[in-house]
């Protein structure tokens, strides 16, 4: 089995959904948690915290440098991923599509390189 990352993808500037609509996606969400276990395909999600809250730390220069913000300067940041196991990309995509429908928001399915044998 693969594992892939699906990657919930948010736009800054976007009206953001009413009360209702959060509540909502949290509980599609939820669900949507809770099927992923029952059938063995869940190795990890979170949500994340909004791009301001980021520092980069790079080296430069041999010299470790830590700035604020996000990396990358772009209006579309992640939200939140799950990461998950199916055993091909069509596997992935149709947990990607029940992704897309309980979090309201696009997502981006990428699978993990394999470890190299050593």
């Amino acid at each position: 089995m693969t594992e892939y990352l699906l990657s919930v993808h948010m736009v800054e500037g976007e009206e953001p959904p009413s009360d209702e609509a959060m509540a909502q996606a949290y509980k599609d969400v939820d669900a949507l948690n809770e099927e992923l276990r029952r059938e063995g395909v869940w190795v990890f999600a979170g949500g994340l915290h909004t791009p301001d809250t980021a520092t980069v730390v790079q080296v430069r220069d041999d010299e470790i440098l830590t700035t604020d913000g996000p990396f990358a300067e772009t209006k579309e940041h992640i939200g939140g991923f799950w990461v998950i196991t199916a055993p091909d990309l069509d596997g992935a995509l149709a947990w990607a599509a029940k992704a897309t429908r309980a979090c309201q928001a696009p997502v981006e399915v990428r699978p993990f390189q394999d470890e190299p044998e050593g």
